[in-house]
Order: C-alpha cells, then sequence, then structure tokens
C-alpha cells in the first residue's frame, strides 16, 4: 500500500492578510513558517518516509527540508500553486473590488473558471492526477520487485508492505489533489476542503489503486500548531 502523508508549506511574510501566492512569487517561509515546520517534523519525528516530494518553489522546498532532513526531497512541478495569472499578490479584498463580476464566476466554477491569464482548477487537476498516476505506476513496480525477490527467496508472498510519501505542496494545489484522489468535483475544492499551513493530511493507495480511489485517513489535522487548552478545530 501507498501512505502520502501532504502538507502545505508554513507561513511566509505575504501570508497575511491573505492573498494570492502562485508560481511568480518565490518566496521564502518566515520564521513562525519555519517554527510551524519544525514542529510537524517533531510530530513525524519517528515515520521514515521512503520518499520526499516537494513542489519546486523555495517555500515548499525549505518546508520539506526541516520537516524531514532524509531522504533527500525531489522537486516536482506538477506540484507547483495555482497559476493566478493577474492576480498574483493581490488580496482577495483588492481582486473583489477590482474584478468582482469574474471574481463571482471564479468562485462559482473554480473547476472550469481561469484565473486572468492563469490557471483553472481542472488544468490544476490535470497535473496532479498525471503526478499520482505516475506515483502509483512506482508503487506497483516496487511490489512487484518485492514480490519477486520474495520468491526468489522462497517466502510466501503476505501483505505488500508500507511505503510512505510525504508531499509538500500548497493550499489550493494540495486541495485540489485531495479532490482528485478521493474522486470528487474539482469544482467544490474552496468549499469542502481547508489546507492549513503545515497541517498533516494523509491518504492511502491499495497496492493496486488508481489516482481516484484513495483512502482518507487524515484530514488538516493542526493539533501540533495548536496551544494544549485549544479546540482541536480552528
Amino acid at each position: 500500500m501507498l501512505t502520502l502523508v501532504l502538507t502545505r508549506h508554513g507561513l511566509t511574510d505575504r501570508s497575511v492578510p491573505e492573498q494570492h501566492i502562485g508560481q511568480r512569487i518565490d518566496i521564502s517561509i518566515n520564521a513562525a513558517g519555519r517554527r510551524q515546520a519544525e514542529v510537524l517534523g517533531k510530530r513525524l519525528a519517528r515515520v521514515r518516509f521512503d520518499r520526499v516530494i516537494t513542489s519546486p518553489l523555495f517555500r515548499a522546498r525549505e518546508t520539506a527540508l526541516l520537516v524531514a532532513a532524509a531522504p533527500p526531497a525531489e522537486a516536482d512541478p506538477r506540484l507547483k500553486e495555482m497559476d493566478y495569472g493577474a492576480w498574483e499578490g493581490r488580496t482577495y479584498d483588492e481582486v473583489g473590488a477590482e474584478d468582482a463580476k469574474y471574481r463571482e464566476a471564479w468562485e462559482a466554477a473554480p473547476d472550469v473558471t481561469h484565473c486572468p491569464g492563469g490557471e483553472s482548477g481542472n488544468d490544476v487537476a490535470a497535473r496532479v492526477d498525471r503526478f499520482l498516476t505516475d506515483l502509483l505506476e512506482e508503487q506497483r513496480s516496487w511490489h512487484a520487485k518485492a514480490a519477486f525477490r520474495a520468491a526468489m527467496g522462497g517466502r510466501a508472498p503476505g501483505q505488500p508492505p508500507e511505503r510512505r510519501v510525504l508531499v509538500v505542496g500548497h493550499a489550493t494545489t494540495n486541495r485540489i489533489l485531495i479532490s482528485v484522489a478521493l474522486g470528487v468535483d474539482v469544482g467544490g475544492y474552496r468549499r469542502r476542503f481547508a489546507q492549513d499551513q503545515c497541517n498533516l493530511t494523509v491518504l492511502r493507495w491499495d497496492a493496486d489503486g488508481e489516482p481516484a480511489a484513495a483512502k482518507l485517513l487524515v484530514l488538516n489535522d493542526t493539533e501540533h500548531l495548536r496551544a494544549p487548552d485549544a479546540l482541536p478545530w480552528g
């Protein structure tokens, strides 16, 4: 089976107020974001990852290094944040005030409506679907090799061993990846799913699973970032 541990990069200096930071502004996480990543790393300290895969944007790569120092992180461009086009670097209030009608159309159908000069939700879904397809194909190949080695060693085939992959991405891309993995409508990703900074989300596929056949084990868990007396949800 494949267990995918998914998280979002830590806070940046442009995270508050919330704004569209996609592919065109490549910034670092700030001191608070580094602390978030370190705390998540401590929570996952006993987990051995077979692979660490991250968006190539610096805020994600830096977070990945702080969460899991090994194995070395691999950058995959399909995990980049949505390209927000003309909305890049603009706050939600700014976009709503200056481009209200188009913004309303995008909010109503973000799967088929492109950000001006950028991507739609379906564009992002296509690339994360290819990412998951390749990841699961690599997983099947790995299981086949493991079964062959067991047979050559005279051992009876047992339950396929679990492999664990850490993926560090972004708010929108992660929510669309979750939608694809669960086989649900991409148009609802903004309404149905949350991805806070350095959260813990876990998806699992059987050995012969397809991209849309994941089991959702954990979603947007931020217990490691909360005060002891805080509610377990925001």
